[in-house]
Parts: C-alpha cells; structure tokens; sequence
C-alpha cells in the first residue's frame, strides 16, 4: 500500500499497469476504504469498511511530501524509502500514513475496475502481456530448474540483470522477424487483419531451442534476416 500512496503523491495515476495486480478473480478479497464512516455507500457499503484517517494525514502531510520530493530527485532511492517506512516488519506512523494516502487510490481504482468495461479489457491485455513475458522468461531461465543460487545479492542482480538482456534480445529477434513475415505475406496478397495482428505476441517461446550448444558467431545473411519460411508449407513442430 505504500507504493500506492507514493505514487499518488507524486500524481502518477494508478494506471492499468500497476493496476494488473488486481483481477475480477481478486476482488472478493479487496475492501474499500472510506472517509465518512456514516456515509451509505448502498450495495458498495458492506465493501466499504475500511475508514481513512484525514487527521493522521494531516499531520504527517509535510513529511509524505519530503519522501516524495526526495524520490522524485533521486535523492533517495524508492528502495531505501521502503526500508524507511518500517520497522521491525510494522510499518512506521509515517508508512502508516503514507498507506492510508494510497488506500484512498486504490478504493478510487477498484470502484473504476467495477464500472469501466474498458478499464478492465485494458488491464486484462497487460496481465496476458506480463504472463507472456515471465512464460518466455522461464523458458529462458531453464538452468537449475529457474531458482537463483547465488549467494550474495550483487550475484542474484548480475543473473536476473543476464536474464533481462537475453530476454530482450529474444523480444527484438521475435519482433523483427514477425514484422518481416507480415510484409511478405501482405506482398504475396495473403489476408492480413488487423485484429489478428493486433493479437500476435513477442512473447512467442515454441521456436526457442535453449539445450544443446550455443553459437556467437553472426552469420552472413543477405538483407540481415534469415529466409521467411513458406506459409503454404506444413508445420514443423521439431
């Protein structure tokens, strides 16, 4: 909840991208947070149980602000403010404060999700997007049975920092050939639909082959690209 308050405080709207942390599954264990405990809310009331503390806030606003600045500059880094905001496992009455602030946001969010049709079809396409990313990540990751045994911190940020640029690199091949596929079948005349195009992933994982030996050698391709494959051939699942 902290996080939420942050980034409340600093304007940034709790869009669909953080947002995807919350699906319809998810909803039944969310509650609402509210200002006026005698307020009747009607069919949102009994969701509505949590109370918002407006004093609490005012007191330590000057302090959320100088967290926030302090972020904001890069003075301090979101990761430090965290450790901050707690101690012992219990969040400080700053960090209390500051999540109260953001239980404001995210009852605003949640009340958007049950309302907005669209809202949720957005925060559905970027919760497909981001299991695709972590499928293809696992897919990548296949040594040790994907755990990190690293002992030290410094070493577990140098495989997860060897995980990301392999996985973009594979994002950038799968991108540039999907495109160049699209191209030629629109110039052989093939129906291409937008909807359908709109629906292709990045993420695609079957043609990857991670065992066996690895080659760093860039080959001499014309036009730097492998050749496309015929899409009147059968399939090749080998």
């Amino acid at each position: 909840m902290w996080d939420q308050g942050v980034c409340a405080a600093l304007r940034a709207r709790l869009g669909p991208l953080v947002a995807a942390g919350i699906a319809e599954a998810d909803l039944p264990d969310q509650r609402l947070w509210r200002i006026d405990p005698a307020a009747d809310y009607g069919a949102l009331s009994t969701a509505a149980h949590g109370k918002v503390d407006l004093a609490k806030l005012r007191r330590h606003w000057p302090d959320i602000l100088r967290v926030v600045a302090s972020v904001y500059t890069g003075t301090v880094s979101a990761y430090d403010v965290m450790r901050m905001l707690q101690r012992d496992g219990h969040p400080t009455p700053l960090g209390d404060a500051i999540a109260g602030y953001g239980r404001i946001f995210k009852s605003l969010h949640i009340l958007a999700y049950l309302d907005d049709e669209t809202y949720r079809r957005d925060i559905k396409a970027i919760r497909n997007l981001q299991e695709g990313r972590h499928s293809l990540a696992a897919r990548l990751f296949h040594g040790r049975k994907g755990e990190i045994y690293q002992r030290y911190h410094k070493g577990m940020e140098d495989q997860l920092g060897a995980l990301g640029l392999v996985l973009n690199c594979v994002v950038l091949w799968n991108t540039r050939y999907l495109n160049a596929a699209l191209d030629s079948l629109r110039a052989q005349g093939y129906p291409v639909a937008d909807d359908d195009v709109a629906r292709l992933s990045p993420f695609m994982r079957r043609h990857l082959g991670v065992h066996g030996k690895y080659s760093f050698a860039l080959p001499e391709l014309a036009g730097g690209l492998r050749d496309l494959r015929d899409p009147d051939a059968a399939d090749d699942d080998q």
